[in-house]
């Protein structure tokens, strides 16, 4: 199956049958800013559709504008021009409902492995904040350690936490900005296999910015291929491998060639 390219309007988003609802609908979204008196053109006519519960990876260079994307798609900035929904409403800024999970790790340091997951719980009653804690400390591989403070954690299990907490609001959608960069190669593979676990049990809908194309085979429903700066959607790939994914399999190395290709690196590793 080669690269398949989602075409919409500024008027009309893609549909899809119930089953397969359409959870975003990004449509004609430009982005400009103005640096030292000039205008910096980030992004330009960008469309994408994402179903509900999928896993969607942004792929680009460095710098080409996928953090600008994630951050309109959650609210933390506006487009110049087009229009982002989520299940059918206008966003309009951050929503509770839609949890970032970025590379700087946002554990707080004062709280335990418990206070950090029970923090955004404040309104539950007390048992079912303490049950919820219990279930995503066991999701994420930290049983024993709820007492344990960030300091006391390798970066792997600070990363998890991370992402416990984030599900432990029990999002509709998750934002995730190249949240494995900062770790070691193992503990990459590690928290990519992680991750997906945690995907194929709560099938949360994921939004992933990554500039690593292994990263993005390894773990997408598809990868959308953005351009340097100003960023367009060069095209959008459909990953057709079950997981878990054979990283040395014949289609896994066509794809990941593919995308190569696609960002003009083929021929340079």
């Amino acid at each position: 199956m080669g690269p398949r390219r989602l075409e919409l309007t500024l008027d009309h988003c893609v549909s899809y049958p119930a089953s397969n609802s359409t959870k975003l609908c990004v449509s004609g979204v430009n982005k400009t800013f103005r640096r030292d008196g000039k205008s910096v053109h980030v992004l330009e006519d960008i469309d994408l559709t994402v179903r509900e519960g999928e896993f969607v990876c942004i792929l680009g260079p460095s710098g080409c504008g996928k953090s600008t994307l994630l951050n309109i798609v959650g609210g933390f900035t506006t487009a110049t021009s087009g229009r982002v929904e989520i299940d059918g409403e206008p966003v309009r800024g951050p929503d509770p409902r839609r949890i970032f999970v970025f590379q700087e790790r946002g554990v707080f340091p004062w709280l335990t492995v418990e206070g950090n997951i029970s923090f955004g719980l404040f309104k539950l009653p007390k048992h079912e904040r303490e049950r919820r804690v219990s279930h995503y400390v066991h999701m994420v591989g930290l049983k024993g350690f709820e007492q344990s403070y960030p300091h006391e954690l390798s970066g792997g299990m600070k990363q998890r936490l991370e992402v416990a907490r984030a599900l432990a609001v029990n999002p509709d959608m998750l934002f995730l900005d190249e949240p494995f960069g900062a770790l070691d190669s193992i503990t990459r593979l590690l928290m990519r296999g992680e991750l997906l676990r945690i995907w194929q049990a709560e099938r949360k809908t994921i939004l992933f910015v990554t500039h690593d194309i292994d990263e993005s085979v390894q773990l997408a429903d598809r990868v959308v291929v953005m351009s340097a700066r100003p960023a367009t959607i060069r095209t959008i790939i459909d990953i057709d491998i079950p997981h878990p994914r054979e990283l040395s399999s014949r289609r896994y190395l066509e794809l990941r060639d593919g995308l190569l290709d696609e960002i003009g690196l083929a021929h340079k590793v």
